[in-house]
């Protein structure tokens, strides 16, 4: 599985990389974004931080999902 950030509602707060640093980081512009894919090791994590997100900005990549 592979999330992404939607940087035009992302708010930097930092609360996806602290809750799952594997696979979120704050970029140079301030903004969250997903810097690797879900795996099995880190997949509640990533979900817990899904869901932390206070804006929302956090998504499944649909796109990934339709290429394969």
């Amino acid at each position: 599985m592979k999330l992404k950030v939607n940087k035009n509602v992302c708010i930097g707060c930092g609360a996806c990389q602290a809750i799952c640093p594997n696979v979120f980081e704050i970029e140079e512009d301030g903004l969250a974004a997903a810097i690797n894919e879900v795996t099995d090791e880190n997949k509640e994590e990533a979900l817990d931080a899904m869901a932390g997100c206070p804006v929302g900005a956090i998504e499944e990549d649909n796109e990934e999902a339709k290429a394969a």
